[in-house]
C-alpha cells in the first residue's frame, strides 16, 4: 500500500482577526468554517501567509463565528488583518475531495471551490 500526503481541507483568504503572543499556541477558527471544511479540534494545520512569506503549523480549535486568531509563537508573525490560506493534509491510498472554500474580508465564505476530485 503507497500512501500520499494529500489536501483535505483549505480556507483560502482567511483574515486574521487577532493576534495574542501571550496565550499558549495554536490557531483559533470559527467553528462553523472549520467544520464546513471538515477541520477538526486539535489537529494539524499549515499557515502560508498571503501578503508576506510567514508559513508555519500549528494546531486548531474552534472559535465564534468569524474569529481567525494566532495564538503564541504563531502570533509574531502575523497581524490583524493580515490574510491567509488554511491547510490541512491527510494520508490516504483514497480518493479524497479536498473541502476548499473562499473568504471574504469578514471570513465569510464567498465561494464553494470543491468540486474536483484528487485521486491516490
Amino acid at each position: 500500500m503507497r500512501l500520499l500526503q494529500l489536501l483535505k481541507s483549505k480556507l483560502h483568504h482567511a483574515r486574521v482577526t487577532y493576534a495574542n503572543p501571550d496565550y499558549v499556541g495554536s490557531i483559533e477558527i470559527d467553528g462553523e468554517l472549520m467544520k464546513h471544511v471538515g477541520i477538526r479540534d486539535g489537529e494539524m494545520v499549515q499557515i502560508w501567509a498571503v501578503d508576506h512569506s510567514s508559513r508555519l503549523n500549528t494546531y486548531a480549535f474552534a472559535g465564534p463565528k468569524g474569529v481567525i486568531g494566532l495564538n503564541g509563537g504563531a502570533a509574531r508573525y502575523f497581524n490583524e488583518g493580515d490574510r491567509l490560506i488554511i491547510c490541512a493534509f491527510t494520508w490516504t491510498d483514497e480518493e479524497i475531495v479536498p473541502q476548499i472554500v473562499l473568504l471574504d474580508e469578514k471570513n465569510e465564505i464567498v465561494r464553494d471551490m470543491t468540486p474536483f476530485t484528487i485521486t491516490g
